[in-house]
C-alpha cells in the first residue's frame, strides 16, 4: 500500500477528488478541512472495501497545487471464505453465542462480521467467570482468493466474585446489597452483573454515589468496591391548606396532611409509608405501606398496603393491597398484585323511601392486576431530566351487597356480581435545559367499567399531587386525562422557582354530569433548608363546579423535614 502524507492547514478548506478502479467504478469530489476529517474519509473507504470481501485495495495519494488532493484507489482482488472451523471452541459457548460458522461459506470476507462473532464469544465468556478470555484465528490459509481459518480460544482463569465493599459512609447492609445486585460470593465472574449493578444502585433513591467504582482482581478472585453514601431521604412531610369554608359561607376552613416516610430502615431495603390527610370539614384519609425486599433470598419483592377514605357521612371505603414485584434490565419493574376494595354506606336515614338506586352504594371488589414501571431518570430522588412512565391493570368479580336501610324491590333486576376493571398510567418527562433552567411534564389518564359504577367506586382527583387550584379529592370520574406543565428556575441544587399549567378532561357517567374541563395556573417555589424542603405553591382553577375566581384560590405551604 502506498501511502503519500499530505498536511492541511487548519481551518483552510481543500477540495480531495477520489476514484476507486478495479472491479468497483466510483468517482467524486469532496471538500475537507482538517487531517482528522481527511483521515475519516479515507478509513471509511477503505472499510466499505474490506466488507465487500476487497482485503488489500492499493491506495495512492497526491497534492494537487495548494488546494486539492488526488485519492486512487485499487479494489484488488476479492476474497471470499471457504470455511471457518470451530477449532477448540466448546459447544456451550457456541449455542451461548447464538454462532453458525456455516454461515461464513462463499460469503465475502468481512472483517466487520469477524469481529462480531469475536465480541459475542468474548461477551459469554465474561459473563461466566472468563473475563480475560481471548479469541483469534489459526491455521488460516488461502488459495485462489477463498480464506480458510479455525477459531482458537483461550479461556484463561476461572475468576470468581470475592466479596463486595462499600468503601463510603452508608450504613447499608452488605448483605442486602449483595442479594440485590446478584453478586453473591463464589459465584462466577459476571461483567453483565457489574454493569447492572451500577445502573440499579442509581434507581435506589436513598444511596448516592461518592466516588468511581472500582474492580480488583487478585488470586482469581474479583472484589467490587462501591465508594456510597446514604442520603437523607427519610422524610417527615407536614402540610397546612387553607380554603374557603363553603359549607359555613364565610371564614377559613384549614385542613391539614402528614406524611412520613422511611427508607432503608437498618439498611435492609425496607421501606414504610404512612400518609394522613383532611382535605374538607369531615372528610379524612389514611393510607399505610410496607416494603420487603427479596423475600426469602429471591429477587422478588412483597408490598402490603391499606388505605381508608372517609367522605363526610357519606360513605367508607377500604382497600386491602399486596404486591409481588420483581425488578427487570434496563430499570423496568414489573408487578403482580390482588386487591380488596370495600365500600359502605354510613349515612341511611331517609334511605328507606327512595324509589330509585342511590349513586352510593355497599359493595366489594376483588381484583387481580398488572402493574409495570419503567425508568430513565438521571436522579429517582430529584431529577432533572430523563423521563418515567407507569400502568397498571387489574380487573375482577364486583359484589353488591344488600343494605337493608334501602327498599328491597330496588334490587329486583339488579346484576348483583359482575366483572369489573380498570386501567390507569403515567408518564413524566424531565428537561433540563442548563443549570438554571428545566421543564416538568407529567400526562396521566385512567379508564374503569362496570355495568353497576357507584360514585364511591370512581377516581378522585383534584389538589395538590394531580389538578391543582382545587380541592383535594374533588373530582369523581370514570375516565380521565389531564397534563401537567412546571417550567422551573434552579438557583441551588434542590431550589426553584416554578409557575405551572394543569389541563383536564374528566368524565363522571355515574352522577350524569357533563364532561368536565378543569383548568389551573398558579406558581410557587421549593426551598431546600439545612434538613428539609419548604414548598409554597398558589393556584387558580376553573371548571364546571368551580369558578375560576380569586376567592377560590388555593394556598399550599409545608415544610418536609428529611433525616
Amino acid at each position: 500500500m502506498i501511502l503519500l502524507q499530505f498536511q492541511l492547514i487548519a481551518q483552510q478548506q481543500f477540495w480531495l477528488k477520489y476514484e476507486i478502479v478495479g472491479e468497483i467504478s466510483q468517482q467524486d469530489t469532496v471538500q475537507v478541512g482538517t487531517e482528522a476529517e481527511l483521515k475519516q474519509f479515507r478509513n471509511g473507504l477503505l472499510a466499505e472495501l474490506h466488507q465487500r470481501g476487497y482485503l488489500v485495495p492499493q491506495l495512492t495519494e497526491k497534492s494537487v497545487g495548494k488546494d486539492s488532493l488526488f485519492m486512487s484507489l485499487d479494489t484488488g482482488e476479492k476474497y471470499e471464505w471457504y470455511s471457518l472451523g470451530l477449532g477448540n471452541l466448546s459447544n456451550s459457548i457456541l449455542i451461548k453465542s447464538g454462532i453458525d460458522t456455516r454461515q461464513f461459506e462463499g460469503r465475502n470476507f468481512n472483517y466487520a462480521e469477524l469481529s462480531r462473532v469475536f465480541e459475542r464469544i468474548l461477551t459469554v465468556s465474561e459473563n461466566e467467570g472468563y473475563p480475560f478470555a481471548s479469541i483469534k484465528l489459526d491455521s488460516v490459509t488461502e488459495n485462489s482468493n477463498k480464506i480458510s481459518a479455525a477459531l482458537h480460544y483461550d479461556s484463561g482463569p476461572f475468576i470468581r466474585f470475592d466479596s463486595l465493599q462499600v468503601t463510603g459512609d452508608s450504613k447499608i447492609s452488605k448483605r442486602f446489597l449483595a442479594k440485590f445486585l446478584q453478586i453473591r460470593p463464589e459465584s462466577p465472574f459476571s461483567q453483565r452483573k457489574i454493569n447492572n449493578s451500577i445502573r440499579q444502585i442509581n434507581e435506589l433513591p436513598y444511596l448516592r454515589w461518592s466516588g468511581e467504582p472500582e474492580l480488583s482482581f487478585q488470586n482469581e478472585e474479583a472484589t467490587l468496591y462501591l465508594p456510597l453514601d446514604d442520603r437523607k431521604i427519610n422524610s417527615i412531610d407536614g402540610i397546612i391548606g387553607f380554603l374557603p369554608n363553603e359549607l359555613e359561607g364565610s371564614g377559613l376552613l384549614i385542613t391539614g396532611q402528614f406524611d412520613l416516610l422511611l427508607y432503608n430502615v437498618a439498611g435492609t431495603g425496607r421501606n414504610y409509608e404512612l400518609h394522613w390527610q383532611r382535605f374538607n370539614q369531615f372528610s379524612q384519609s389514611l393510607q399505610l405501606s410496607a416494603l420487603e425486599p427479596l423475600i426469602l433470598g429471591s429477587n422478588m419483592d412483597v408490598q402490603a398496603s391499606f388505605s381508608l377514605l372517609k367522605e363526610d357521612s357519606t360513605f367508607l371505603t377500604r382497600d386491602f393491597r399486596l404486591d409481588f414485584g420483581y425488578r427487570m434490565d434496563g430499570g423496568a419493574y414489573l408487578k403482580f398484585f390482588t386487591r380488596r376494595q370495600a365500600g359502605d354506606l354510613i349515612g341511611v336515614s331517609g334511605l328507606s323511601e327512595r324509589v330509585n338506586f342511590p349513586e352510593v352504594g355497599d359493595f366489594r371488589f376483588n381484583n387481580y392486576g398488572l402493574g409495570f414501571d419503567k425508568s430513565w431518570l438521571d436522579d429517582v430522588f430529584f431529577p432533572r431530566r430523563g423521563a418515567l412512565a407507569k400502568m397498571e391493570f387489574a380487573i375482577g368479580n364486583k359484589n353488591i351487597l344488600v343494605n337493608t336501610a334501602l327498599p328491597p324491590e330496588l334490587y329486583d333486576g339488579l346484576n348483583m356480581r359482575s366483572l369489573q376493571y380498570y386501567f390507569k398510567g403515567s408518564f413524566e418527562k424531565y428537561f433540563y435545559k442548563n443549570l438554571n433552567w428545566g421543564l416538568y411534564s407529567r400526562l396521566t389518564g385512567g379508564l374503569m367499567e362496570n355495568p353497576n359504577l357507584f360514585v364511591n367506586d370512581l377516581f378522585r382527583l383534584g389538589g395538590l399531587r394531580t389538578i391543582r387550584g382545587f380541592n383535594e379529592n374533588f373530582f369523581f370520574a370514570d375516565n380521565y386525562i389531564y397534563l401537567n406543565i412546571e417550567p422551573r428556575y434552579y438557583f441551588d441544587t434542590y431550589s426553584y422557582f416554578m409557575i405551572f399549567a394543569d389541563i383536564a378532561r374528566l368524565q363522571n357517567r355515574v352522577q350524569n354530569l357533563p364532561v368536565d374541563f378543569p383548568y389551573a395556573v398558579g406558581l410557587g417555589f421549593s426551598l431546600e433548608t439545612g434538613n428539609g424542603i419548604f414548598n409554597f405553591i398558589y393556584a387558580l382553577g376553573g371548571g364546571n363546579a368551580q369558578d375560576f375566581a380569586l376567592n377560590l384560590s388555593k394556598i399550599h405551604f409545608g415544610y418536609t423535614g428529611r433525616f
